[in-house]
């Protein structure tokens, strides 16, 4: 019986590779565990139309999160904040910063992936930066101003 690999099956081969399999093992086993399909053209060509998808959404992906990382890094980000006697009231997190990546720039970036070392408290300009996805990194400008 052929199979073809849906997952990598250590003693097997890897995901996406037809293997030769005796009838119990794939029926029983690989088939009734999900980790393989039977091998039919239908199943073959559908399993491929899959993976080029996948990897036409990947290649839009990484062209968008490029397009995203240069217009991040050629913009600063201004954020502004009331005065104290010593620098600014309160304090700028991550958050604020995700708040007016938003406002600014129409770019939706979740707080969780801009990595702050310490909330900014005073003014002028800092140097955050930020997980855009797929190992892109963008180094934000953040212009604090106080008001």
């Amino acid at each position: 019986m052929k199979v073809l690999l849906i997952k990598d099956v250590k003693t097997l081969g890897n995901a996406g590779e037809i293997k030769e399999v005796k009838d119990g093992y794939g029926q029983n086993f690989l088939i009734g565990k999900g980790l393989a399909k039977l091998a039919t053209p239908d199943v073959v060509e559908n399993w491929r139309a899959e993976q080029a998808r996948v990897a036409q959404e990947l290649k839009d992906d990484l062209t968008r999160l490029e397009a995203e990382k240069i217009t991040l890094e050629a913009t600063k980000i201004r954020i502004e904040k009331p005065l104290a006697p010593v620098g600014i009231k309160g304090s700028v997190g991550n958050a604020d910063i995700s708040k007016a990546i938003a406002e600014q720039l129409n770019i939706e970036l979740d707080k969780k992936l801009i990595n702050l070392k310490k909330a900014l408290k005073s003014t002028g300009l800092h140097e955050v930066d930020a997980k855009l996805g797929h190992g892109i990194h963008a180094a934000l400008k953040v212009e604090v101003v106080g008001v």
